[in-house]
C-alpha cells in the first residue's frame, strides 16, 4: 500500500475543506507547486490533486497551477474535480497528468467513462464518494440512488483503471477511515482501490494495511495540520507490521 499526499486546489491556492463544504475552507499555501515539491521530496510516489473549483462548478480554472505542479515534480500525478467530458481528459493528459479521476460524470453518464477508458487505457480512474452507502456527486451536494458496491462493479466493467473510494462522513474530520466499508469495496472489485477520507494518524495507515490488496491511501489534512508525518507514514508501509 502506498501513501498518497493530496493537494486540493481552490482559486489557485492549496486548501482543505471540512466534509466537502466550500464555505468550510482552510488555506494552507498560495504556492501549490512548492507544496507538491515538498511531498515529492519526502518520498511520495504519487500525488493526488483535486480541482475543487472544477468539482463545484464543472469548469476548471486551475490549469496554470496544474501545469506548475507537473513541472515541479517527477512523480506521477492523478487529478480529479469537474472532469465532465473527453476533451477535458485530453487536455489534462496533454498537460502531463498521468491519470484522471471521473466522479460526478461517472454516475450521470457511465457511457462517457467507457469511451474515456477505451481512448485512454489505464489513465481513467473513477472517484466514488459514499454517503450512507450511496454514491454522492457534484462536490458531495447530491446523493444518487446508486449503491456504492454496485456502482464500483459497473465502473470496473466499463474499463476503469481503479477506484478512489471516499467516505464523506470521515473526510477532513481526522476521525479515522471507515475500515469495514473500505474492506468490502476492495473485496468487491479486482481493480486497484485507493482509500480516501479520514486518514489522520499513523494508526490509520496501519489499520488500512490490514486490508488485503488495498492499493493506496490518500491523506491531506493530517499532513497539513502536522498530525501525521509523511516520511513516517511511508516508512510504515515499507516494513511488515
Amino acid at each position: 500500500m502506498i501513501v498518497i499526499p493530496a493537494i486540493d486546489l481552490k482559486d489557485g491556492k492549496c486548501v482543505r475543506l471540512l466534509q466537502g463544504k466550500k464555505e468550510e475552507v482552510t488555506v494552507y499555501s498560495d504556492d501549490p507547486a512548492s507544496m507538491a515539491k515538498q511531498w515529492a521530496g519526502l518520498g511520495a510516489e504519487l500525488l493526488h490533486v483535486v480541482d475543487l473549483d472544477g468539482a463545484f462548478t464543472g469548469k476548471q480554472k486551475n490549469f496554470d497551477k496544474i501545469k506548475a505542479i507537473r513541472e515541479a515534480i517527477d512523480i506521477p500525478i492523478e487529478l480529479g474535480g469537474g472532469i465532465r467530458d473527453i476533451e477535458r481528459i485530453e487536455r489534462l493528459i496533454s498537460l502531463g497528468v498521468d491519470r484522471t479521476i471521473i466522479g460526478t460524470s461517472a454516475a450521470k453518464d457511465p457511457g462517457m467513462v467507457k469511451e474515456a477508458c477505451e481512448k485512454f487505457p489505464g489513465k481513467v480512474l473513477v472517484g466514488i464518494d459514499a454517503k450512507n452507502g450511496r454514491v454522492a456527486v457534484k462536490g458531495w451536494v447530491e446523493v444518487t440512488e446508486w449503491n456504492v458496491i454496485d456502482f464500483a462493479k459497473k465502473m470496473e466493467s466499463v474499463g476503469a483503471a481503479g477506484i478512489i473510494y471516499t467516505d464523506i462522513s470521515r473526510d477532513g474530520m481526522l476521525t479515522g477511515p471507515n475500515i469495514d466499508a473500505m474492506a468490502k469495496m476492495v473485496k468487491a472489485v479486482e481493480i486497484p482501490v485507493i482509500a480516501s477520507g479520514g486518514v489522520s494518524k499513523l494508526d490509520d495507515i496501519k489499520n488500512l494495511m490490514q486490508i488485503d490488496n488495498l492499493w493506496g491511501a490518500i491523506t491531506g489534512k493530517a499532513l497539513y495540520s502536522g498530525a501525521m508525518d509523511l516520511t513516517e507514514a511511508i516508512n510504515i508501509t515499507k516494513k511488515e507490521i
